[in-house]
């Protein structure tokens, strides 16, 4: 008895298996596109979506961050670096405030490293006055590492209308308690608290 040589395929197996194969291609080949048009066209985000961080003011331009760490601390990365400094109500030699935030202590030098990063936000939970909360932004790519280590000043909120670049004095209430209370005494010049 002769075996057939499993080498030889029968004649259905030449003439059906590539029609087969192309069944998929040919199905598939009149069925609309779904490809996102994406550089072109931004869909927008979740509500909730965790993009890069931003730290937040307060309506007269102080910064919220008090330079506690406690953002350094909880971020399971190793991302965030934070020095903080004491603030000071003397003058410098130039007659000008000394202080960057309402409390006693202020985040001198900030940084999150986006190359290790990874967006959790145990970070914004950790934080006691809000100061540093995710946007929407979630392009965060670049062509090389040095850009990816965000500084302090990249992260900082832009100023609006009536805020006042720091250093400067409080403009909203006597002391600190009143910052974080949201008892404002006076409001910045050219709009009112947020």
């Amino acid at each position: 008895m002769a075996d057939k040589s499993p080498a030889t395929p029968s004649l259905k197996e030449q003439f059906w298996d590539p029609v087969a194969g192309f069944g998929v291609t040919f199905r598939t080949m009149f069925r609309k596109v779904v490809t996102e048009q994406y550089p072109k066209e931004k869909l927008p985000t979740a509500p909730r979506f965790h993009g890069r961080h931003q730290l937040n003011r307060w309506p007269d331009g102080l910064e919220k961050c008090i330079g506690c760490e406690l953002c350094a601390w909880a971020c399971p990365a190793d991302a965030i670096y934070v020095e903080g400094a004491s603030n000071s109500d003397e003058p410098d030699a130039d007659g000008n405030s000394q202080r960057f935030s309402p409390g006693e202590r202020y985040g001198r030098v900030y940084q999150i490293n986006y190359l290790r990063c990874i967006l959790c936000g145990l970070c914004i939970e950790a934080c006691p006055t809000r100061a540093l909360t995710m946007t929407n932004e979630y392009e965060l790519a670049d062509d090389n590492r040095r850009d990816l280590i965000y500084e302090k000043n990249d992260l900082l909120a832009p100023l609006l209308p009536g805020m006042e670049q720091p250093p400067h004095a409080m403009l909203l209430g006597d002391d600190e308690k009143d910052y974080y209370r949201g008892e404002y005494k006076q409001a910045p010049t050219g709009g009112e608290p947020a």
